[in-house]
């Protein structure tokens, strides 16, 4: 008999009222998202918030390597091979649940604290990007590394890359770049670093708080006990900051092909900014469209909008060839040597992205009702 694949408790307070515990648990996957664990985390989570006695949520993970490494895409794999460019009904409940539990978070009524220990990648930053307290270790890698599997940055990625510092959202769209801990709190994908051998303090102090079931207050308290818990902690050096004006040279303008050309000539003796040129030079071009068309669109856009439109960017993934092949590079067959089509930037004409973001079908029900 297997463990599930979320575990969830309650820690009883002080005060009397209650703290959700939700604990990610496949660490053999590095917890990738499954269906299975969102179709666990939605109405647990919808039940603690219409609950007065439980105060506040604590996400996590088992194992020490991964919060979250991203979604579990085998099985979606399997259906996009069936199903080719027609109707994936997998595909559309895969995406339209995740994407229903990530709006909830950032919509959670109450405090969620999610601890990032570890990998926290794709999917992972769409359950991490939207709560109300987000804490990352000395040991946090995190990325949106879509490019290299034929995706985009999606679980709300157009909707938070576009609220970074300048051009930084476009730039990890394109490049996938790794962030350390002090990239993440720059990039506003984190709050704060809390030293890892402290989570102990930190759920202690929970245990013996005294919560209002106030949310504001609520929310203060628990900002006072992770700031206690990271006195003195020590930030890395951040590469985001470092070459902030950088990023944003290479970024700059509305025309992909300009920016294309400068990453592919970019000198620099930095590992990391070759290691996010060389990420884009062999990424789905396919995705840098994608993505760079999100990211001109979404500006003025909602919350519940983007993963609206996402939905439709996701499904037209699935329609065409290279999120498919980027799995199979990257995932299944572990050659790391994908076939783009089409092969290079050049080739993608307008009507091909036009052709990702067209509505397939009805909107789910749980997506057209977000407000």
């Amino acid at each position: 008999m297997t463990d599930p694949v979320v575990l969830f408790q309650e820690i009883t307070t002080a005060g009397g009222k209650r703290f959700g515990v939700a604990t990610l648990n496949a660490p053999a996957s590095l917890n990738a998202l499954s269906v299975e664990m969102v179709r666990l985390l939605t109405p647990k989570l919808r039940g603690w918030a219409h609950d007065p006695s439980v105060a506040g949520v604590l996400l996590q993970a088992a194992g020490e390597k991964a919060f979250c490494a991203g979604g579990d895409l085998r099985q979606l794999y399997q259906t996009l091979r069936e199903c080719g460019p027609e109707r994936n009904r997998y595909a559309e409940r895969f995406f339209a649940e995740e994407y229903e539990l990530d709006y909830l978070i950032h919509t959670f009524p109450k405090p969620i604290l999610c601890w990032g220990h570890g990998i926290v990648m794709g999917g992972g930053i769409g359950l991490m990007a939207g709560a109300s307290h987000r804490v990352v270790t000395a040991q946090s890698r995190l990325a949106m590394p879509e490019i290299s599997i034929g995706l985009y940055p999606d679980v709300g990625g157009s909707w938070f890359l576009r609220r970074m510092p300048g051009r930084v959202g476009l730039f990890l769209a394109l490049t996938g770049a790794n962030l350390n801990a002090a990239d993440a709190i720059f990039c506003g994908l984190a709050d704060l670093l809390v030293p890892h051998e402290r989570k102990p303090q930190v759920l202690d102090a929970i245990a013996e708080g005294r919560w209002t079931g106030e949310a504001k207050a609520d929310r203060a308290a628990l900002s006072r006990i992770l700031a206690q818990a990271g006195e003195d902690a020590a930030l890395p050096s951040s590469k985001v900051r470092e070459h902030f004006d950088t990023i944003n040279a290479l970024m700059a303008g509305d025309d992909l092909h300009d920016i294309a050309q400068r990453l592919r000539a970019l000198q620099s003796e930095d590992p990391w900014l070759q290691a996010a040129a060389k990420t884009f030079a062999t990424g789905a071009p396919s995705s840098a469209a994608l993505s760079f068309e999100l990211w001109q669109r979404v500006h003025r856009m909602s919350l519940a909008e983007v993963f609206r439109l996402e939905y439709w960017a996701s499904l037209g993934c699935c329609a065409h060839e290279d999120f498919a092949e980027g799995i199979r590079a990257l995932l299944i067959e572990k050659d790391r040597n994908p076939r783009w089509s089409p092969a290079t930037l050049e080739e993608i004409t307008p009507e091909f992205v036009a052709d990702h973001l067209r509505a397939r079908g009805e909107m789910p029900g749980e997506l057209a009702g977000l407000v």
